[in-house]
């Protein structure tokens, strides 16, 4: 039987968008570290603030002053999390990047995941909650079970087929596929989850899927209607973008 030739990234970067995360950061930052340092592999730690209008980026740069392995990036003004993510993943330096949310809804942990996936000769893998030994810690409100259901119906006819869950923020890449799939990422809002999904299937990159335990973040800035409109406002533009033949631009 072939002996898998084991991943171990040389360098790791984990990209942590946040808007307004003033009372969460330092927690996250301090659990990712813990766990990261313990590794046989080098990392640094990349926090972009969104444009918050709160203390983030004051605390993350304290915390970051006293910390090794890691750096603050600043955005302007609020644009929306795939603008956050696309900045930390084209900064970073890592031959594998990781994003993840700021409330720690998937912890650190579930990398150790990816690296079989890796060795299987995938390129991109993402954590999903729709996997049967994934585990929901929290589940979503009613309404956002039920929005999620009609947009994850509308994106598979319009979008994307074969993917259960697009919009868990853990999502891990090689780093030459994270920097070709999001220099060529338009969208700044919710809806780039799909969009680099999309754009990686374009490129013929080998996507996997891996379980998670998830837990909602009950305070999360999704609203549920506004976001939900936008999100599938999103699908069709991302659709159009296609038929324009926008995705073979390098930008």
């Amino acid at each position: 039987m072939e002996n898998k030739v084991r991943i171990v990234p040389r360098l790791l970067s984990v990209i942590i968008p946040a808007y307004n995360e003033e009372q969460i950061i330092v927690s996250t930052l301090q659990k990712v570290r813990a766990f990261l340092s313990k590794k046989d592999y080098a990392y640094e730690i990349i926090v972009v603030d969104d444009g918050s209008n709160d203390r983030t980026k004051d605390v993350a740069r304290r915390w970051f002053e006293e910390h090794s392995n890691g750096r603050l990036l600043q955005l302007d003004r609020n644009y929306g999390k795939g603008r956050a993510v696309r900045t930390g993943m084209l900064a970073a330096h890592g031959d594998y990047r990781l994003f993840m949310d700021a409330d720690y809804s998937t912890c650190i942990e579930e990398i150790d995941k990816c690296w079989e996936k890796f060795s299987a000769c995938c390129e991109v893998v993402i954590g999903s909650r729709a996997l049967k030994s994934s585990r929901i810690a929290r589940r979503q409100t009613a309404l956002r079970y039920i929005a999620g259901k009609v947009f994850r119906t509308l994106r598979r006819v319009l979008v994307l087929r074969g993917v259960k869950d697009t919009q868990c923020g853990f999502k891990c890449f090689r780093g030459e596929v994270a920097e070709n799939i999001f220099k060529r990422v338009y969208s700044d809002g919710f809806i780039f989850d799909v969009e680099i999904l999309f754009i990686a299937r374009l490129l013929n990159y080998r996507i996997a899927e891996i379980p998670v335990v998830w837990t909602n973040d009950p305070n999360s800035k999704l609203n549920t209607f506004r976001d939900s409109v936008k999100m599938l406002r999103g699908l069709f533009e991302i659709r159009q973008r296609y038929l324009k033949g926008m995705y073979r631009d390098n930008r």
